[in-house]
């Protein structure tokens, strides 16, 4: 009895001698050179007392592949793994929604959009999972800084679908000059459907009309986007309108 209580207290001291490394990797300024294993890790010490969470950390990175599928996995379904109960998985589904709002908070502080890229870089994490697709609209004003995002549907988007008023009604009362519509594939296919680009022509024409120029739609998928404004499509859209009107 006494060396089974002796070989656990040497467990808890080498344990714990563990945990406080990896700590202080992190504070000392190494979390770059940290892989997903190692921030899962950490993330699981701070609510897990006395077990070994890297090989917790190692089996949900084995069976859900990526970190971004681990955070977005349903507390029902993490608390399935041995070691982890609901309680101790909450700080990932916390961190998460931190990393959603952070992110959004950033874009709106942002003075300007310079690119589809950094459009993606600000939304890819709260809509690149999303079991449904969502469109969000981004609102600029004249000098492209950003007034407003807004998430204006979710659901299967069609033309029947999307309601232009409810875009260019907000667009008018946040006074923008310019639009970039957003939505996610959740196949993870980032190429437009006939259906996506029929909106967009419609809401460019729409747009003409009202002074409120729709200047791209980027579409997001799980491993990437794609922007109509990079690959020519909008300017290619607003052409064939030009000819009709």
């Amino acid at each position: 009895m006494a060396l089974n209580k002796k070989a656990l207290l040497s467990a808890y001291e080498k344990a714990k001698g563990h945990r406080n490394r990896v700590k202080e990797k992190f504070l000392k300024g190494g979390s770059e050179t940290f892989t997903d294993e190692d921030l899962l890790e950490l993330l699981l010490i701070l609510n897990i007392p006395y077990k070994d969470t890297r090989k917790l950390a190692r089996e949900l990175l084995n069976h859900y592949k990526t970190l971004d599928n681990v955070l977005d996995a349903p507390l029902e379904e993490l608390s399935k793994f041995k070691g982890l109960k609901e309680k101790s998985a909450l700080p990932l589904k916390v961190v998460k929604e931190v990393a959603r709002r952070y992110l959004k908070a950033k874009a709106l502080k942002t003075e300007y959009l310079r690119s589809p890229e950094e459009v993606y870089n600000y939304l890819r994490y709260e809509m690149q999972n999303l079991s449904r697709e969502t469109l969000k609209t981004i609102y600029l004003d004249a000098k492209s800084r950003v007034l407003a995002i807004d998430t204006l549907f979710e659901g299967t988007i069609t033309e029947s679908a999307v309601y232009p008023r409810e875009i260019f009604a907000k667009a008018l009362e946040k006074k923008a000059v310019f639009l970039i519509l957003v939505h996610n594939h959740p196949s993870g296919d980032v190429n437009p459907s006939r259906e996506d680009i029929n909106i967009t022509k419609k809401l460019i024409l729409i747009g003409y009309f009202l002074q409120c120029k729709i200047i791209d739609h980027i579409i997001i998928g799980k491993n990437g986007y794609f922007s109509m404004a990079e690959k020519g499509i909008i300017e290619s859209l607003e052409k064939e309108l030009k000819k009709v009107l």
